[in-house]
């Protein structure tokens, strides 16, 4: 019975690899740019690869130029420039599916490969989270991979590289693979010694929708559900004992305009500030800042000065920075949970911190003045106000019921009577300035959780809170807050406590099962550590890694030095590994086969000489001992078949198994000599 030989597994050709690289460095970059970018650039890798499987016809000249010129125009509509990281990556994300419409040759196959791994590097670009760093891995991998199916095809037009003979793909992954590890002790040398570049990170508002956090306006009566989110906002780590629960506020936006229903941030002329004395214990802390793309720093209130050259600290005890906050950021600070101001409020801050639009919320005003008159002093009047929040049916909610575009402050007190901290916080302040103490509302964080994995206290967005500040003679600005007074226990613990159903219901199960909570402290401890050690390292933690392996005083030059010597150990090593890798080459399967015949052989006084083929050494061996050419001439023969032969190619796996079988039941042995007489 004659049985079809199976057929070899053929390579994937290589465009399908090219195709598939560009497809994963597009996906990259799916929740950076307008949806129809993604779709756009997906659609025209799906033409190419329908144009190399199927019947699809490729564009031609004139098309593809007037759908570039199509696609650039439809970038610039969209963003109005084509410079910047996002309209740049857009940009590039088609102009790279372009280019495979027109693939001919392995040039172009480079170029898109090239494309795509520009577009990984802008993906680094946009996140440097530690969850990222897998794909980009898998990305570098798939675009590796690529380049070796390319460079190992045969020369040839594009279309034959429909039927390839190259590398198969696990041989591709590995070569990949082994090639991405030799390169990975240069990238962790130049991670450390290459000197640290000033670098601008960019990013994209994250939709409409209200979530916590702050924001430099605060109007409480246009949003009616406020979504907490789980996201991390900074961690701290305390030089020593951290202030109590109830001290933990954070101080981000201080607003002072208000125009009957919105808070803006106020303009404050540079080179004032106030003179303060510290009434508690300084408290020494670092604080690790995520992204917030704005240019307020944060820091525990109150803060003492402020931690850089570049900040300036303002005289109602803002951070504003020369640019905005666009990478993780990590400063330390020195805070007092109470102070007192020494020196009066100037007329024109009195002024500025007393205004209110005329016409406005008119019965809040007409309560603020009754309250006012009834008590005898500013600390009166703030207390009779608190005592009408806490006495008048008021509840805490982050779904309150929306309030009148008119007078929302009236609306709130006299109507809904339910709201979140930004409601009570803009209405004490309306009632402050009523009646003519001066008052503003501060925006920040309150509380925050321990991380016992890490020793940080985390701050996530979700406790983002409003407060008010008002100033009382003898005291200065006093923080005031008015939440207290309707969920006091707000001081004490976070949003998810006080109202577990107002986050998403992943974040519930975390908060509901320990395990999970305890999974994602370490995993926020391996992100800390992540942020610190590797996102964060910057030049003056080049120079403190310098001056960890001895030297003194290290400068850039020194960097230099400690570059050049671990590049040359590594150009040794990665030597020394192809030294060892074009060695000895390791014989198939029918040269061991090959090899133990000739091994045998030797034994019984017939070596194969070195420049002897199969056919020659069967010859050889006839010619000195013919006893053996019915045995061992047809096993060179078929060798040389199997080696050589027209069919060499598809020698099947049973050919090889029955030279293999014959080779071992081979048995030789010497001539026995002649008895001498």
């Amino acid at each position: 019975m004659i049985t079809a030989r199976p057929v070899p597994r053929q390579p994937l050709p290589p465009l399908l690899w090219v195709c598939g690289a560009s497809a994963a460095a597009v996906l990259l970059h799916a929740t950076e740019v307008p949806p129809w970018i993604t779709i756009s650039a997906l659609g025209l890798v799906g033409w190419r690869l329908a144009a190399l499987l199927g019947p699809a016809r490729l564009p031609g000249g004139v098309a593809r130029a007037a759908l570039s010129l199509a696609l650039v125009a439809a970038v610039f509509a969209q963003f109005g420039t084509l410079d910047g990281l996002v309209p740049g990556t857009a940009l590039l994300m088609l102009m790279a599916a372009v280019k495979l419409l027109e693939t001919r040759s392995r040039r172009d196959q480079y170029v898109v490969i090239g494309g795509a791994l520009f577009l990984l590097l802008a993906g680094c670009l946009y996140g440097q989270a530690l969850a990222w760093v897998p794909l980009y891995g898998a990305d570098a991998l798939l675009c590796c991979s690529a380049l070796a199916v390319v460079a190992y095809a045969p020369v040839t037009d594009t279309e034959a590289f429909a039927a390839p003979i190259g590398l198969a793909t696990r041989e591709v992954l590995a070569l990949a693979g082994r090639t991405l590890l030799y390169a990975m002790p240069l990238a962790i040398l130049l991670f450390l010694f290459f000197p640290r570049l000033p670098g601008h990170f960019w990013a994209l508002t994250s939709g409409e929708n209200a979530v916590t956090g702050l924001g430099s306006t605060l109007t409480p009566g246009s949003i009616t559900s406020l979504t907490a989110s789980y996201e991390i906002a900074f961690r701290v780590r305390f030089d020593g004992r951290p202030p109590p629960r109830d001290k933990r506020y954070w101080r981000g936006f201080v607003m002072q305009h208000f125009d009957g229903a919105t808070w803006t941030v106020g303009w404050l002329p540079p080179g004032l500030t106030q003179r303060l004395e510290c009434l508690s214990r300084p408290y020494r802390y670092r604080i690790y800042l995520e992204p917030t793309f704005r240019r307020w720093w944060l820091a525990l209130d109150t803060v003492m000065g402020s931690p850089s050259a570049s900040v300036r600290y303002t005289s109602d005890y803002q951070l504003i920075a020369a640019h905005r906050v666009t990478r993780p950021l990590t400063y330390s600070a020195v805070s007092c949970t109470r102070v007192r101001s020494l020196a009066p409020l100037a007329p024109a801050a009195r002024r500025e911190d007393t205004q209110l639009p005329p016409g406005r919320n008119p019965r809040t005003r007409a309560l603020a003045l009754r309250l006012r008159r009834r008590a005898g002093s500013d600390v009166a009047f703030v207390q009779s106000v608190l005592a009408f929040l806490r006495t008048g049916g008021f509840s805490y909610s982050l779904t309150p019921p929306p309030l009148g575009p008119r007078n929302p402050v009236d609306d709130f007190l006299f109507h809904t009577r339910t709201g979140f901290c930004g409601h009570y916080a803009s209405a004490f302040v309306d009632m402050m300035r009523a009646g003519g103490v001066p008052a503003r509302v501060v925006t920040g964080y309150l509380g925050g959780k321990w991380n016992p994995y890490d020793g940080t206290l985390i701050v996530r967005q979700s406790d983002a809170h409003a407060w008010a500040e008002v100033w009382l003679h003898g005291r200065g600005w006093t923080r005031v807050d008015p939440t207290a007074v309707i969920e006091p226990e707000r001081l004490y613990h976070g949003i998810l406590d006080l109202l577990p159903h107002s986050v998403s219901a992943p974040e519930r199960l975390v908060h509901a099962w320990p395990w999970l909570g305890t999974a994602l402290e370490r995993w926020e401890a391996l992100n800390g550590w992540w942020n610190d050690r590797v996102v964060d390292f910057n030049s003056r933690a080049q120079l403190n890694l310098l001056a960890d392996l001895g030297f003194r005083s290290p400068q850039l030059r020194d960097a230099g030095w400690a570059f050049a010597v671990t590049l040359l150990s590594w150009l040794a090593w990665v030597s020394w590994q192809l030294g060892k890798a074009v060695g000895e080459p390791v014989p198939d399967r029918l040269g061991r086969a090959y090899a133990q015949l000739c091994r045998k052989l030797t034994r019984i006084g017939l070596p194969r000489g070195g420049h002897q083929g199969p056919l020659a050494y069967a010859q050889a061996i006839m010619r000195r001992r013919p006893d053996l050419a019915a045995h061992v001439g047809p096993l060179l023969e078929h060798y040389a078949e199997l080696r050589f032969g027209s069919g060499s190619e598809r020698a099947h796996d049973r050919d090889l198994r029955a030279f293999e079988r014959a080779v071992a039941r081979l048995a030789v042995r010497r001539r026995e000599r002649p008895l001498r007489t």
